[in-house]
C-alpha cells in the first residue's frame, strides 16, 4: 500500500491527539509525505470560515477525522452540551465541505458510545439503531452517530465516498492521564495505582461496582485498522474496529494493579455511575473487507502503557 499514499495529500484532523499521533506516524511509515494537521489554534473545526480556509488551502484528497472532543464518564456527565455540539458541528461541517471541495475520500471516525445502552453482546453494526445510548455518554455517542447518517445520505445524493468506523474503547501510550476527571478507566486505574504506591496510601477508590465489562483497543492496533479502512473499504456501511474480547471493570483494575504491583485495597464508590453494562463488538465485518485484526494483547499493551506512563512522570519530576 505503499502506493496507494505515495501522492496523497491527506489531512488527519486530531493529528497531534493521541489516536492521531498513532495514525500519523503509520502514515509516514505508509509512504505519506502530504500529511496536514489542523491545530484549533489556526484552524477551530467548529468554524465554517476555518474549515473552508483549509480545504483551499491544502487542497486535500483524502480527510480522516479523528478530532473528538472527548472523555469518561465524570466529563460526559458535567459536559452533555458542549460535547453534543462540538462533536456534532465539526463532523457535519467537514463532511459538507469535504464534499463541496471535491474530497475523494472522508474516512469518519466515530465511537463505541453510538450503541444503544442494552445492546445485544457481541455488538453487530445492524444493531446500532435497536435503542438509546447508555444515558451518560449519549450526547457525544448521538453527536458521532449522526455523521453515519450524513456520510449515508452524502453518498446516495452526491457520491461522497465516505466510510463510518466504530472503534471500541482505546488505551495505550500518550493516552490522556490528565486532568484525571476527563481520564478514561485505564489512564485513571494507572495513574491511582501509581499515585497511590508513591505517596504510600493503602487503597485507591475506582467509580461503580465493577461489574460492567468493556473491550479495549491497543492505539496502534486502531490506527492500523484506520489506515486499512481509507486503502480499501468503499462502502455505506459501518464497520466495527475491536479486539473481540471483553473483560470486567473488576477484573481490569485487578490487573493493573498486579502489573504496578500495587497491593492496596480497591474501594468501589457505588454512588458513581457504572455506564453501559456490557461492551463487546462482532469484529467480523472488518476482517471481511478489508483484513483487519487486532495484534496486540490486552496485558501486553498495558505493560507499553504502564512503561510510557512511568518514564514521563520521572521525566516531567526531573524537569521540576
Amino acid at each position: 500500500m505503499m502506493k496507494f499514499w505515495k501522492d496523497k495529500r491527506v489531512v488527519v484532523t486530531g493529528g497531534a491527539g493521541f489516536l492521531g499521533q498513532a495514525v500519523v506516524r503509520l502514515l509516514r511509515q505508509r509512504g505519506c509525505r502530504q500529511i496536514f494537521i489542523p491545530r484549533s489554534k489556526e484552524y477551530d473545526l467548529r468554524s465554517l470560515p476555518a474549515i473552508q480556509r483549509m480545504l483551499k488551502k491544502v487542497k486535500p484528497d483524502i480527510i480522516l477525522h479523528l478530532a473528538a472532543v472527548v472523555g469518561g464518564i465524570g466529563a460526559n456527565r458535567e459536559n452533555p452540551g458542549k460535547f453534543f455540539y462540538d462533536n456534532l458541528i465539526m463532523g457535519v461541517q467537514l463532511i459538507d465541505q469535504a464534499y463541496r471541495f471535491g474530497v475523494k475520500k472522508f474516512v469518519a471516525v466515530g465511537t463505541i458510545c453510538a450503541y444503544p445502552k442494552f445492546t445485544p453482546v457481541p455488538f453487530k453494526e445492524k444493531d446500532l439503531w435497536v435503542g438509546y445510548p447508555e444515558e451518560t455518554n449519549a450526547p457525544y455517542g448521538l453527536a458521532k452517530k449522526m455523521l453515519l447518517v450524513q456520510s449515508q445520505a452524502y453518498r446516495k445524493q452526491y457520491g461522497l465516498n465516505s466510510i463510518f468506523l466504530l472503534p471500541v474503547n482505546l488505551y495505550g501510550p500518550h493516552d490522556n492521564f490528565f486532568p484525571q476527571y476527563s481520564s478514561h478507566v485505564i489512564p485513571a486505574v494507572i495513574k491511582k495505582c501509581l499515585d497511590a504506591k508513591d505517596n504510600g496510601k493503602k487503597s485507591i477508590t475506582v467509580w461503580g461496582t465493577g461489574k460492567p465489562t468493556r473491550e479495549f483497543l491497543y492505539v496502534d492496533d486502531a490506527a492500523r485498522g484506520i489506515i486499512m479502512a481509507a486503502e480499501k473499504y468503499d462502502k455505506p456501511e459501518p464497520v466495527n474496529l475491536g479486539a473481540g474480547f471483553e473483560i470486567s471493570i473488576k477484573d481490569l483494575v485487578a490487573l493493573i494493579a498486579a502489573l504496578v504491583k500495587f497491593e492496596g485495597k480497591i474501594i468501589w464508590d457505588k454512588s458513581k455511575p457504572d455506564g453501559q453494562p456490557r461492551r463487546c463488538l462482532d469484529i467480523s465485518r472488518a476482517k471481511k473487507e478489508f483484513g483487519f485484526e487486532a495484534k496486540i494483547k490486552l496485558e501486553e499493551g498495558l505493560k507499553e502503557t504502564i512503561q510510557w506512563y512511568e518514564g514521563y512522570k520521572k521525566s516531567r519530576h526531573e524537569q521540576e
